[in-house]
């Protein structure tokens, strides 16, 4: 397993106080958002008491986990993510403080499949993919709007073949090589 990367500044600030009382509300422990945050344990609670949380003891969070309402929302919340973002088990059981076989049984008892591991894969692949089109197609707009293929490939710190290769991925008609004006239909040349 690979180790987490570092928490960088705008990732911490991505964190923000309404969603930490969310998840703490939810039946999270403070313990639990630290881990799936990577903010310190002094942050989460500084956090947590911007928000208004009114904060509980470990008596009453192991009661509100027998609760069967709150475990029935939490399920269903880890089936959502399961099923609509492509989490994994893993990533649910560190979003809830379970273990992956806590998780798999939430999971279960909210109706939801266990994928294969090849499932998760082709998921996750599909998404990539969506999102490597997404780049392709502002690409080609870019290079319609007459950038040339060194510059976009220095605006995203591509290289060359790989800008050629997005461009010919979103179907862009080139303009002839030295040609730096913009693409002009063949039908209405002067």
């Amino acid at each position: 397993m690979n180790p987490e990367p570092p928490v960088t500044p705008d990732a911490s600030e991505a964190v923000t106080p309404q969603a930490l009382r969310q998840k703490y509300e939810s039946g999270a422990t403070v313990d639990e958002l630290v881990t799936a945050s990577g903010l310190s344990y002094g942050t989460v609670l500084n956090r947590l008491h911007d928000a208004g949380t009114l904060m509980r003891s470990s008596w009453q969070t192991r009661r509100m986990r027998q609760n069967p309402q709150t475990r029935q929302r939490l399920a269903a919340h880890l089936r959502t993510l399961y099923e609509q973002h492509g989490a994994t088990l893993t990533e649910l059981a560190a979003t809830v403080g379970e273990t992956r076989r806590g998780a798999r049984r939430l999971l279960i008892e909210a109706g939801g499949t266990v994928r294969t591991t090849q499932q998760t894969q082709r998921i996750r692949a599909a998404a990539r993919a969506a999102e490597r089109y997404k780049v392709a197609l502002s690409l080609r707009a870019r290079y319609e709007a007459g950038a040339t293929v060194p510059e976009l490939a220095r605006e995203h710190s591509y290289s060359v073949a790989t800008v050629y290769r997005l461009l010919h991925q979103a179907g862009t008609r080139m303009r002839p090589q030295h040609h730096h004006g913009p693409a002009q239909d063949p039908r209405k040349r002067p």
